[in-house]
């Protein structure tokens, strides 16, 4: 039999935060919910509210307010869903509607299992950091009120925190990822390895994602709709004309490619602009398994290879066109020496 105080310590229970995400910077993971405490001296997390501190309208549960408090000090409380208001650091637009069908019937049978965080607004009112889909939920499940933990943070850090819970989420859209970092770096002057740093991904990776704003508007809309992906986002990247990416995306839509066959047709699209004019006039005879090599070079790292070669001894040349290319190249060789390649 489930008791109140059973769901009390249920809803007072750290989430578990997934083991790729440890790398946060700044103590960002004493801020979620749940996750570890700040080591004393490393940083300083905000106390937690006291009940008299809040809205006249928000009281804290009784039954959790112990447990909240053993489990890290942070007091849960009930707050009228009228009272929160949009999270201004959000960059999730996209909703299942089935998924937040399934969560609001959970909640009208169970409740909101893990609160979500807030921090305070003028007049009494509260800005939403983390839970925007439990709050939808709730108000689709008839909720006036939700279980939230208040936390007083800066703006960089709600936006910080935002991004966290986005990225450890698997549906998580590849121009919502990329529009979240773009955030970061405009509104608080972040580098990208500042960025990764704080959220605890590779510098590589929020490049990698930040470059995909680069593409023509009627791209970012498939990638919106979910009609191409970030891997052929990638791929569509490496074009040398780059007036033929829409063009390119067009007939990937259409023919619903797979990444391997627009892989290919990039390539094959690329390969008469990347000869020189001196290779134009003049033919030269290379070993058919030289030529094997740089082609599949080529192919796999989607940019310009040459391989000089005379009796076994040579040069392999990679040229790059920008530092996104670069980093992919280091890593594709790291990852190479890695695993024994």
């Amino acid at each position: 039999m489930t008791t109140t105080a059973d769901k009390a310590v249920e809803a007072a229970a750290p989430a578990v935060i997934p083991e790729k995400r440890k790398a946060l910077g700044r103590g960002l993971e004493s801020l979620l919910p749940g996750g570890p405490r700040a080591v004393p001296g490393a940083g300083t997390t905000p106390a937690a509210p006291d009940a008299a501190s809040h809205s006249p309208n928000s009281t804290v549960l009784p039954e959790v307010f112990a447990q909240a408090q053993a489990a890290g000090g942070q007091a849960v409380v009930q707050i009228p869903l009228d009272q929160i208001e949009h999270n201004p650091y959000q960059t999730r637009y996209h909703f299942d509607n089935d998924a937040l069908d399934e969560l609001a019937e959970s909640i009208r049978t169970n409740g909101v299992v893990q609160p979500v965080v807030v921090r305070p607004a003028a007049a009494g009112r509260y800005l939403l950091i983390l839970g925007e889909r439990r709050c939808r939920a709730s108000k689709q499940a008839g909720k006036t009120t939700v279980p939230a933990i208040i936390r007083k943070v800066s703006d960089q850090q709600a936006a910080e925190m935002t991004v966290v819970e986005n990225l450890q989420r698997q549906d998580l859209n590849c121009m919502e990822q990329a529009a979240a970092f773009a955030k970061l770096s405009r509104d608080f002057g972040l580098t990208q390895e500042q960025i990764g740093q704080r959220v605890g991904i590779s510098r590589e990776s929020v490049s990698n994602y930040m470059r995909l704003l680069k593409l023509p508007g009627t791209v970012l809309q498939y990638l919106q709709e979910g009609q191409l992906g970030f891997s052929e986002a990638r791929v569509l990247l490496t074009l040398l004309d780059a007036t033929m990416i829409p063009k390119m995306a067009d007939e990937a839509v259409r023919k619903h490619m797979s990444v391997k066959q627009l892989e290919d047709l990039v390539f094959n699209t690329n390969l008469p602009l990347q000869k020189e004019p001196s290779e134009q006039h003049r033919a030269r005879w290379v070993d058919p398994n030289v030529r094997a090599a740089q082609t599949a070079l080529e192919r796999s790292l989607g940019m310009r290879v040459r391989i000089r070669d005379r009796k076994g001894k040579g040069k392999i040349t990679i040229e790059y066109a920008t530092l996104e290319d670069f980093d992919r190249v280091v890593e594709v060789l790291k990852g190479n020496h890695r695993n024994g390649g």
